[in-house]
């Protein structure tokens, strides 16, 4: 596991200028930036929101590389407490850029202390407790707090209005993956063909690190099974070996489907009863699998719960039953 994050920090992009995708928020970013270093001063707060994988952390770390200042990470659920935000926001030093992964899980109590540090670069201390507790006021370098979360809806509007600028990242598409696997194979020192790289974006969910994780996944089986050159047919058979298939679900997506439709006739079926079938947490349902079918059409969310539609049916291999008009509704 050490070495797969080492292997993924190394692939991080470290400039702007090397950042695949995302054009629009990279114009803006890129603007909000050289502005900063035109006047002298510390950039704007900023909210990056958007699914997982899609390069929020990589873009934290070029703010600040950008910005030629420390990074210090840390993320929302570590900080339940309001004195446990207090803590990192005293130990700052000028211009730093503080970046909370998942800010939106953030206590309450620290979320209110943060409003504070953001607009006035200060924050009120409370010593003691009870009749006796004295509030004393520090103040803070002036610093970058980056924020990244997958559900802005969280928010609560006091602190997304704090934000000088946020960017909504949005998935990739396979062109631009293919770009990704293009650089990220020549720091791996693999000869991949333009069809090897097809194949492997094809099946990334639209997703980097995605990309990343199955390119080194292909990488492995070439090593091992003496393979020179990775082309489509070398790329489709490490995948499948590793239970991706040719639209991007994996064991998990499959099993949702399969006891979708082979025990319950597509549906509908609520959601515990489907983490249950398929042996998972009820949150891994809903937050690992759940999006990537209902993006691919295959699954759909109605009033009476998760129904099959008839895509993924015939992604099985198995006959679309008939039904009611209505009963995808919702």
């Amino acid at each position: 596991m050490t070495e797969e994050r080492a292997m993924e920090a190394a692939l991080r992009p470290k400039a702007l200028s090397d950042f695949v995708g995302q054009q629009t928020v990279r114009r803006q970013l890129s603007l909000v930036l050289e502005s900063s270093r035109m006047r002298g001063t510390t950039s704007d707060h900023v909210l990056l929101s958007g699914p997982p994988g899609l390069g929020k952390t990589t873009l934290a770390m070029i703010i600040a590389a950008e910005m030629s200042a420390a990074l210090r990470i840390s993320s929302g659920p570590a900080i339940q407490h309001a004195g446990d935000l207090a803590a990192i926001l005293s130990s700052l030093t000028e211009g730093e850029v503080l970046f909370v992964d998942e800010i939106h899980r953030m206590s309450r109590p620290a979320e209110e202390l943060l409003y504070m540090a953001m607009e006035d670069f200060r924050v009120d201390v409370i010593v003691g407790k009870g009749a006796g507790a004295t509030s004393i006021p520090l103040e803070l370098p002036p610093f970058t707090l980056v924020g990244a979360t997958t559900r802005a809806g969280l928010l609560p509007g006091p602190l997304r209005d704090r934000f000088g600028f946020t960017g909504h990242l949005e998935f990739y598409s396979e062109a631009e993956l293919e770009l990704v696997l293009r650089r990220s194979s020549m720091m791996l020192d693999m000869n991949v063909a333009s069809a090897g790289f097809a194949e492997i974006a094809s099946r990334s969910r639209g997703t980097p690190r995605i990309a990343n994780r199955l390119l080194r996944r292909v990488r492995d089986w070439a090593l091992v099974h003496g393979v020179h050159e990775v082309d489509r047919s070398t790329a489709a058979a490490a995948l499948e070996m590793y239970e991706v298939d040719e639209r991007g679900l994996d064991r998990l997506d499959r099993s949702v489907l399969e006891a979708l439709c082979l025990k319950f006739k597509g549906g509908p079926v609520g959601l515990s009863t489907l983490a249950v079938l398929v042996g998972e947490e009820t949150e891994t349902v809903e937050t690992v699998a759940e999006p990537y079918l209902v993006r691919e059409g295959l699954l759909a969310r109605t009033p009476r719960g998760r129904v099959a539609t008839d895509d993924a049916w015939r992604h099985l291999g198995l006959t679309p039953p008939e039904r009611h008009p209505d009963s995808l509704s919702g």
